[in-house]
């Protein structure tokens, strides 16, 4: 029995160590009849080993932090009609939690509240009013209500980065709920899913009389956005798209003739937003960062003006849960003194070590090796390592100078003619006039 327990207790042990590493994510609903109706997602999220926990969106005892430590690595909202959170999660929380490195995922509806409303603005996608839905009155699905609120969204339309989304899924998307738009001012946000040229955000049963907020390819299904920092958003305006119901549906054009999907395209694209925006893909790190003259092994203290140097920099990416080589050709090394000196395309090997070999320009002051790589879905990857690039000393200078040969030249020529001129003034004397008289 005293055997048993023991290995109760170990096995309670690597339990409690294995939710330690993996992630955890706080799930807010508007009711837990959501687990339910969503289950097919979460159970996906669950498989990606994230440990979720449900709450209510208005528990009093909600938290993000505690003792200056976050509690969760991402966040799920599913409650969009929420019309303020409990505890001590507003809107400034969630925008700290983002600034601090945690990834979120929002789904909203046509009940979308201003809580909503504000975290979207602050993350640049602007969602349109309470009540309002997205309306295409021609690619609308055959089971709609009659208010052509239940679109299909093409696979064309879905962003074209493949860290994003690794492929566009076979059939189309359904989609019921708010449309958004895209501050125009905000390069960070992407758009993930637009809806087609004849689609417009207005309310469903109610008469045009202004100009909607969203239309035609404008108006936004979902919107993500990587900040800075490699935080990760998506903002979907439609939280059916994530139900079972809308996974198993099949999906026909409303058209006369149109072709019948067994499956839509719902449970493909949230996958691929999921393992996006929870970092299980696109994920880069550097280590390795290596420097030195080259044929020597190590790096010097200091470098000296016009040296032969090679840089070199390991990167990797997540991908299955696994650290394997990057294999990017487009990744970029900068000699950096305020401005750019150099800038190189690095090459790389089958085990992810990047090279760049070069002369270092012939000024001198602090340095930095300098990599910034910047690209659509990937995480940034920052690497900066200072160096002292000194003159030459008064002993490494060149004997003779190559261009400076005509000054030489000219040099010699003046001795060697100042020679000349002495030799024949000092040895040369006239003769005495013939026929003068000597005093």
């Amino acid at each position: 029995s005293f055997r048993m327990a023991s290995l109760a207790f170990a096995a309670l042990l690597l339990s409690g160590a294995f939710f330690v590493s993996a992630d955890k994510a706080l799930v807010l609903l508007d009711n837990f009849s959501t687990r339910e109706t969503h289950s097919i997602f979460f159970d996906y999220l669950k498989s990606q080993g994230i440990h979720l926990t449900y709450k209510l969106a208005d528990d009093s005892n909600l938290s993000l932090i505690k003792y200056g430590e976050f509690l969760y690595d991402h966040l799920i909202v599913f409650s969009p009609s929420v019309s303020e959170f409990g505890g001590d999660i507003d809107t400034k929380a969630i925008t700290n939690f983002i600034d601090g490195g945690g990834n979120v995922l929002v789904a909203a509806s046509s009940d979308i509240s201003d809580v909503l409303h504000d975290l979207g603005t602050e993350c640049g996608v602007e969602f349109d009013d309470e009540k309002t839905a997205v309306i295409d009155h021609l690619n609308y699905d055959r089971a709609d209500d009659g208010m052509h609120t239940r679109i299909l969204a093409d696979s064309g339309d879905v962003i074209k980065a493949s860290i994003v989304v690794s492929k566009a899924p076979k059939s189309p998307v359904l989609f019921k709920g708010v449309g958004m738009t895209a501050d125009s001012e905000n390069p960070l946000v992407l758009e993930v899913l637009h809806a087609s040229s004849t689609a417009y955000s207005y309310i469903p049963d109610s008469a045009i009389t202004n100009y909607p907020t969203a239309v035609g390819k404008a108006t936004l299904l979902i919107a993500g956005l990587q900040a800075r920092n490699s935080a990760r958003i998506i903002f979907s305006g439609s939280l059916d798209l994530f139900s079972n119901k809308y996974f198993l549906s099949s999906v026909q054009n409303a058209v006369e003739g149109s072709k019948k999907f067994d499956v839509s395209g719902n449970e493909e694209l949230a996958e691929n937003l999921a393992q996006w925006v929870f970092k299980k893909k696109g994920v880069l790190r550097h280590q390795s960062v290596k420097h030195h003259v080259q044929g020597q092994p190590d790096s010097p203290e200091a470098y000296t003006v016009s040296q032969d140097v090679e840089y070199t920099i390991k990167i990797e990416e997540l991908v299955k849960e696994k650290w394997i080589p990057f294999q990017g050709d487009d990744v970029q090394m900068e000699f950096v003194r305020i401005d750019p000196f150099v800038r190189l395309t690095l090459n790389h090997t089958k085990d992810g070590v990047f090279r760049a070999r070069f002369k270092l320009p012939d000024v001198y002051g602090v340095f930095q090796f300098k990599v910034d790589y910047k690209r659509i879905g990937y995480t940034n990857l920052y690497s900066a390592t200072q160096v002292s690039v000194r003159p030459l000393t008064h002993t490494e200078y060149e004997r003779f100078i190559f261009s400076a040969y005509p000054y030489y030249l000219g040099a010699f020529s003046m001795l060697f003619g100042l020679f000349v001129f002495s030799m024949v003034y000092l040895h040369h004397r006239d003769d005495p006039a013939e026929g003068k008289k000597l005093q």
